[in-house]
């Protein structure tokens, strides 16, 4: 049985703990296996609105085991290849998951912890928690978290922090845009409670469909395809059964079918 990880569900919110703290949360193979299959069930898992990521103790993600590095050290080109895939496979879980996800930030995020957080949806820091991309340090790159960490953070604060490899405080992780909030830490769960109740009162249907607008418009040309692609997606949400049932309790004013007090 896993100890990397537990899992807890309440209300629509599914959330899944990094249970690692002796070892500041850094993942190795097992652990990366773990949290992919973690998001991969409960993509198939109707009953859940949103999914939590949170961690125990003084850190949310260190990066990468050391015990794991040590044995990296040792590997060929083609180990690498497939250690880096699962990797991958693991952020893209996360990123790709239908239900919204919430990064719920402890402490500090180092390396590959930071793919972590920029995979969420949204992601709310203590104030206390700091923020490194330490890979040119180790005469390595940021490559596979780099699809998530840039889109999060924006290209501009990428060349400075992916090639500084400087610690920044949460602070600057909210200005440019890595985390949307930044508390105390005994504001932290009220924080995150704020969103998934937000969440939970919305159209599941709705908040799945507005997840995948935002991943397919991003950074695109405006152009004729794009364009009638959203006019497609905006006729299709109206048309659909919680379109419907939205618009008609909003006109009635009530509550929608769907509404978790």
């Amino acid at each position: 049985m896993s100890t990397a990880l537990t899992m807890a569900s309440q209300g629509g919110v599914h959330t899944i703990t990094l249970s690692r703290p002796d070892l500041r949360n850094a993942f190795n193979d097992e652990v990366i296996a773990e949290l992919k299959n973690a998001f991969l069930a409960v993509a198939q898992d109707t009953a859940v609105r949103c999914v939590v990521l949170a961690a125990e103790g003084p850190a949310f993600c260190a990066g990468a085991d050391l015990n794991w590095m040590r044995r990296m050290a040792d590997y060929t080109r083609d180990d690498n290849l497939a250690d880096a895939g699962e990797l991958a496979a693991m952020l893209h879980a996360i990123y790709a998951c239908p239900q919204p996800t919430i990064a719920r930030v402890q402490g500090d995020v180092y390396a590959g912890g930071m793919g972590l957080v920029a995979a969420c949806d949204m992601a709310v820091s203590v104030d206390t928690a700091h923020y490194c991309l330490s890979e040119v340090k180790l005469g390595l790159i940021p490559a596979t978290i780099s699809p998530y960490v840039i889109r999060a953070m924006g290209a501009r604060a990428a060349h400075r922090y992916f090639l500084t490899a400087e610690r920044f405080g949460a602070a600057e992780a909210h200005r440019i845009g890595l985390v949307h909030a930044v508390v105390g830490a005994d504001a932290l769960d009220a924080q995150v409670a704020e969103w998934t109740q937000a969440l939970v009162r919305a159209s599941p249907h709705a908040l799945r469909a507005c997840k995948k607008l935002v991943q397919d418009v991003a950074e695109r040309e405006i152009n004729a395809d794009l364009v009638a692609q959203t006019v497609a997606g905006i006729a299709d949400i109206r048309a659909s059964a919680e379109g419907k049932e939205g618009v008609q309790s909003f006109l009635q004013k009530r509550q929608p079918s769907w509404w978790l007090p």
